[in-house]
């Protein structure tokens, strides 16, 4: 899944949670938090795998159930703490819902569920990264762009567009929520 899938994915999967569990619209803070989470496995996997070569693949540790769900269960316990339960669960749905939107792309392009992706150390994705993290990048990229402008986009791209146009209607149906805090935050940043 490209990042903004992952995006939509977790927020629509918390902002489903919190309009089902809590009868509210997420918040701005948690919103921002879902984001993050939801690539962060794949800001620490593909560097170390595909530019470092920590990993045979782009799904290593992080990737991991093994890592993932004490990863969100310490989050959701340490922020709780904090009295910043929202968060915590926030972070824990945007993040444990990287792992299953990976294993779907795999389904529908392997044919076969790539269980692999999320078992390290016990199993491993075996792959080879001669381009480094920009080329292996530039080189996904161009076949996704390919494949969305040649007129038959395959399943896999298809749901993602759909995800991400649900996703923003969702997003805006809730108020928007994060865009001020990541106005403010830029706004911030460029002033000072």
């Amino acid at each position: 899944m490209w990042p903004w899938e992952h995006v939509a994915v977790g927020y629509l999967a918390w902002s489903l949670f919190v309009h089902v569990r809590g009868g509210r619209p997420p918040t701005g803070v948690e919103a921002v938090v879902v984001a993050v989470a939801s690539v962060l496995p794949d800001l620490v996997d593909k560097p170390l795998g595909w530019e470092f070569g920590v990993f045979s693949s782009g799904y290593g540790a992080a990737h991991s159930v093994f890592f993932a769900v004490p990863v969100a269960i310490g989050a959701m316990r340490l922020l709780d703490a904090y009295g910043k339960r929202g968060m915590g669960a926030a972070f824990a749905v945007g993040y444990l819902s990287h792992l299953p939107g990976d294993l779907f792309v795999g389904f529908v392009y392997q044919g076969r569920l790539p269980v692999e992706r999320v078992l390290w150390p016990i199993r491993t994705v075996e792959s080879s990264y001669p381009g480094g993290f920009s080329g292996t990048l530039r080189e996904y990229l161009r076949a996704y762009v390919g494949e969305l402008l040649g007129g038959d986009p395959g399943i896999a791209a298809v749901a993602g567009t759909g995800a991400l146009a649900v996703f923003v209607a969702v997003w805006l149906y809730d108020g928007a929520p994060g865009a001020s805090e990541l106005f403010t935050a830029l706004a911030t940043r460029l002033r000072g």
